[in-house]
């Protein structure tokens, strides 16, 4: 089983798959091609992607039964001790550690003495 999703891609590409992929959904391509038609068409897809972003997975003999390749994709796979994980950046910026304001207590009894 071989699943491509397309985001933001030019029209003519989705026509493309659809010679050796059904679509079912617009921009989610399934089928059973072999390695060799895979590998072409993830090839073509790079090529011809443009501004857009796509994802390929299909079945493969390893731990967890298949394998995935991103193509423009903020998230990365990587290997983690034989498991295919995805890495998501973070979009969100550390907030400014708080300003202390005002005097801490032992400098107000220092100033002030103790009450």
């Amino acid at each position: 089983m071989t699943v491509i999703v397309l985001t933001q891609c030019p029209e003519g590409l989705r026509g493309f798959l659809t010679r050796w992929l059904l679509e079912i959904s617009p921009g989610v391509f399934i089928g059973g091609p072999s390695a060799r038609v895979r590998a072409a068409l993830w090839e073509e897809v790079r090529r011809y992607a443009g501004m857009g972003r796509a994802l390929l997975a299909y079945n493969t003999d390893n731990e967890q039964g298949f394998a995935f390749e991103t193509h423009d994709h903020k998230w990365h796979p990587i290997d983690h001790e034989g498991v295919t994980l995805i890495h998501r950046p973070s979009d969100r910026v550390a907030p400014p550690p708080p300003s202390r304001q005002g005097w801490s207590k032992a400098s107000k009894r220092r100033r002030f003495g103790s009450r």
